[in-house]
């Protein structure tokens, strides 16, 4: 699909998932873009919204290239409003935040403002609106997720493994524990659509052991399928090497390096994916342009490992990898929440 053409199914599934935020006549809403943002995601929000009878106003802010010697992707910290206070404000003042910026607001820095206002910000992944559709959450899909957040929060071991060679072990101790489910009716919160995981920010030096990344499995901050293995080593938090032949490796190593930063190479969050409508084989289906991921960080039964930013550990970096992969056993406490790759 281009970005500009709309389809009616698009527009009531933003309508359908903006009533789940308990959007109603007369609240005041924002639509946040930026100049990079695809055509079609504001305007679906507006127009949605304005069926809801709420009053609407968009916001499109430059989009800022950063300063970085490397392409910087998948951080979900959008550095589109730059500090600018005037806008930190307008957005806190909110009932809700159609979020459509390129990377969200989820990690960025303005965000805690934001809610401390009260707003709810649903943050929109920037990808083709059919993903969006066919990812829509549904009335329920809480209950799935705060119950696997309880008991991630209860556990304080998790260990992953798989047939591919994984052996991960994480203290849970000191950890954040959050979850997505694709919707948010609470005021001073953020969600995300697609929604349908579950992820832990561990504590500094709680991990260690092997991960391995096997043909299918995904690297999602190139977009990309592996199609040769990886091992990466992981000793005190952080990857201290990257074994494997062929390109996938040899691109993972470059972009490591390329940091120039050992925080890079640090652990950022762990968990694991909740969404059945949500599919590993979607990224074959679309242009890059047209597809930023979220849907296979959130597929069921996928393990996601990613390295980057973690303020729970104090560590600070642009440099991120996102990493769902297949077929792995997630236990807590030595109990199975996901075996061989499906959830329990």
């Amino acid at each position: 699909m281009r970005q500009g053409d709309l389809q009616a199914s698009h527009l009531a599934s933003f309508e359908r998932v903006f009533r789940l935020c308990g959007v109603t006549s007369g609240d005041v809403c924002a639509v946040l873009s930026e100049t990079a943002t695809r055509a079609d995601l504001p305007l679906l929000a507006e127009l949605a919204l304005s069926r809801l009878g709420a009053k609407v106003f968009r916001l499109t802010l430059p989009s800022r290239l950063g300063h970085a010697s490397v392409p910087v992707r998948s951080t979900g910290a959008s550095q589109a409003i730059d500090g600018v206070e005037a806008v930190v404000q307008a957005l806190a003042r909110c009932t809700f935040v159609a979020d459509c910026t390129v990377e969200g607001l989820q990690h960025a820095p303005e965000l805690p403002a934001i809610l401390q206002g009260g707003a709810r910000v649903l943050a929109i992944s920037h990808e083709a609106p059919e993903i969006l559709e066919r990812c829509e959450p549904q009335a329920g899909d809480d209950d799935t997720v705060r119950e696997a957040m309880r008991r991630l929060k209860q556990a304080r071991k998790m260990t992953v493994t798989s047939q591919a060679g994984t052996d991960l072990h994480i203290d849970l101790q000191g950890a954040r524990v959050g979850g997505v489910w694709g919707y948010t009716a609470r005021p001073g919160s953020l969600s995300h659509w697609p929604g349908g995981l579950v992820l832990a920010f561990p504590a500094a030096g709680a991990v260690h052991g092997t991960l391995v990344l096997d043909k299918g499995d995904v690297n999602l901050t190139f977009k990309r399928y592996i199609s040769d293995p990886i091992t990466l080593t992981i000793e005190n938090d952080h990857v201290v090497e990257v074994r494997g032949e062929g390109y996938d490796a040899e691109m993972m190593r470059g972009y490591f390096a390329a940091w120039n930063d050992p925080l890079a190479y640090a652990v950022s969050h762990v968990g694991w994916g909740l969404n059945r409508a949500a599919r590993w084989d979607a990224m074959m289906f679309y242009d890059k342009n047209d597809f930023n991921g979220t849907e296979l960080r959130a597929f069921a039964g996928n393990f996601l490992y990613s390295t980057g930013a973690n303020e729970v550990a104090g560590r600070h970096t642009a440099g991120h990898f996102d990493l769902p992969l297949r077929g792995c056993t997630v236990s807590l406490d030595g109990e199975a929440v996901v075996e061989g790759g499906v959830l329990k």
